[in-house]
């Protein structure tokens, strides 16, 4: 999905008409009575050839207590500081309203891209709302009719220069992940080499950390304790982060991009629409990081879903680190740390030697120490290591602990060479590779961790026989040819 667009406006202005349209299916609820959605209600939209993610919202009401319509509107605005284009609809036979010239007025302070559409404007009972429309100050109108699919081709046009720009924008913020690795190129960084890429994190392209974890962790309380500022918002209420935050901060000297996430709980008990948009704007983070601070709560740590999350983290290939916040309630610290190291390895053995750093958001201990291992995480990420000394270990692997030998033939390891960095990716050629056990990938994946120093970080490995390349392999050896085919038998 390129983006997200919210449909915002007034009850009864055809909000869930067009939402039904745009994604093709009837999913919302229509009728001639206002107020019918009360919900944030997410579709995935087609137009043209643009693929978007459509947020159909409740009708915007002037009220600001707690009543029912309070909440409905405190949700829509939320949605609309949320998303990255909102479609602010009008009802063009009714005309501008006092209720619109507001709604306006908010949309200005807290969109980031709004469009002005006049819907309900097919023939002539629609051209004087729409001649209003100007008046809002939020540009040209768009003429349109959800229910009878006019303006449909003019919104297309009025979206694409957006999408290429939210295109350009992620593809210019997300981290250059799976780099393959030239041949002739290959260095070892411990040494230094100046042949390596230079990944050090800059002002044009920052180290990118997003900080995630359950709901009430303390994790917008760490970045507010990083930055040294109340730049976001805290209480003990569990859930009051909704979006990820995006805030460019340099860090010990370091420039970086931190991302506070939205708790995330078991998918069960996720029911608010508002909460799912927010957890999946949390995992679209994980996925524009280089580094993941999984955040646990020292009283309640290791549940299943920080396990979870973290299991993600590593899945998407990013470095990890684990970091235990509010250590400073902790009376037996050293029989505490030692429980959850124990507890570490025995629960996330794909992130053996991780580094897992003691914290208080609070109080501020243990920054240095979480700032140290960020930058260890993301130094190992992009490690590199040199054909030759690769070999040399797999030929001491191979001889310590041979490969097994299913159905009498042995597995032969030929070669290892580092195909890819950040993670690092390694291709072994070898006979019979789907036969090679899981287990022996893992001992090989240890052994790579120990021997070249790259505790924590994913490692993909790559099983390859020369069969691989063959493109003769898949046919058939009975099959016959042609040419014999129509030879005929020497009857003699």
């Amino acid at each position: 999905m390129s983006f997200t667009l919210a449909l915002v406006g007034r009850p009864n202005v055809g909000k869930s008409t067009l939402f039904n349209r745009l994604v093709g299916k009837r999913l919302a609820l229509v009728d001639d009575q206002p107020g019918v959605t009360r919900d944030l209600r997410e579709g995935t939209a087609r137009l043209g050839d643009l693929r978007f993610t459509v947020i159909d919202t409740a009708g915007l009401e002037n009220v600001t207590d707690n009543s029912l319509q309070g909440r409905m509107r405190r949700l829509t605005e939320r949605a609309v500081g949320m998303v990255d284009i909102c479609l602010f609809m009008i009802d063009a036979r009714v005309g501008i309203t006092p209720a619109d010239e507001i709604f306006a007025e908010i949309l200005r302070k807290r969109a980031r891209h709004v469009i002005l559409a006049a819907n309900k404007a097919e023939g002539r009972a629609g051209e004087g709302g729409l001649i209003e429309a100007y008046s809002l100050g939020l540009g040209e109108p768009l003429r349109l009719s959800a229910e009878h699919g006019e303006g449909m081709d003019e919104l297309y046009h009025m979206l694409r220069p957006l999408a290429a720009e939210f295109d350009e924008r992620a593809e210019a913020e997300a981290p250059e992940t799976d780099v393959t690795v030239e041949e002739g190129s290959e260095v070892d960084n411990t040494e230094g080499s100046d042949a390596a890429p230079d990944w050090t994190p800059s002002e044009k392209r920052p180290l990118q950390v997003a900080v995630v974890g359950r709901p009430n962790a303390g994790k917008s309380t760490l970045i507010n304790t990083i930055i040294g500022d109340d730049r976001l918002l805290t209480g003990p209420e569990a859930g009051i982060t909704r979006d990820a935050i995006s805030l460019p901060f340099t860090w010990g000297g370091t420039p970086m991009r931190l991302f506070d996430t939205a708790g995330m709980r078991k998918k069960a008990r996720v029911q608010e629409k508002l909460e799912k948009l927010s957890v999946a704007d949390g995992l679209r983070a994980v996925k524009f990081a280089e580094v993941v601070v999984v955040l646990l709560d020292a009283a309640i740590p290791f549940e299943t879903q920080d396990l979870r999350i973290a299991d993600l983290a590593e899945s998407e290939g990013r470095a990890v680190v684990v970091a235990v916040n509010k250590w400073d309630l902790e009376d037996d610290k050293q029989d505490k740390l030692k429980a959850l190291l124990q507890a570490f390895e025995r629960h996330l053995p794909q992130l053996k030697g991780a580094p897992l750093v003691t914290v208080s958001a609070k109080t501020g201990r243990g920054m240095d120490r979480l700032h140290e291992a960020i930058l260890r995480a993301h130094a190992i990420w992009n490690r590199r290591v040199s054909t030759a000394k690769l070999n040399q270990w797999l030929g001491a692997m191979t001889e310590s602990h041979p490969p097994p030998a299913p159905g009498g033939r042995r597995i032969k390891m030929r070669y290892i060479t580092q195909a890819k960095t950040r993670p690092p990716g390694f291709v072994i050629m070898c006979s019979n590779p789907e036969d090679l056990p899981k287990s022996y990938e893992r001992y090989l994946i240890n052994g790579l961790r120990e021997r070249f120093d790259m505790p924590g970080t994913p490692i993909r490995l790559y099983l390859r026989s020369r069969a691989d390349q063959n493109p003769y392999k898949d046919r058939s050896k009975a099959q016959p040819s042609k040419l014999k085919k129509h030879i005929k038998p020497n009857r003699g």
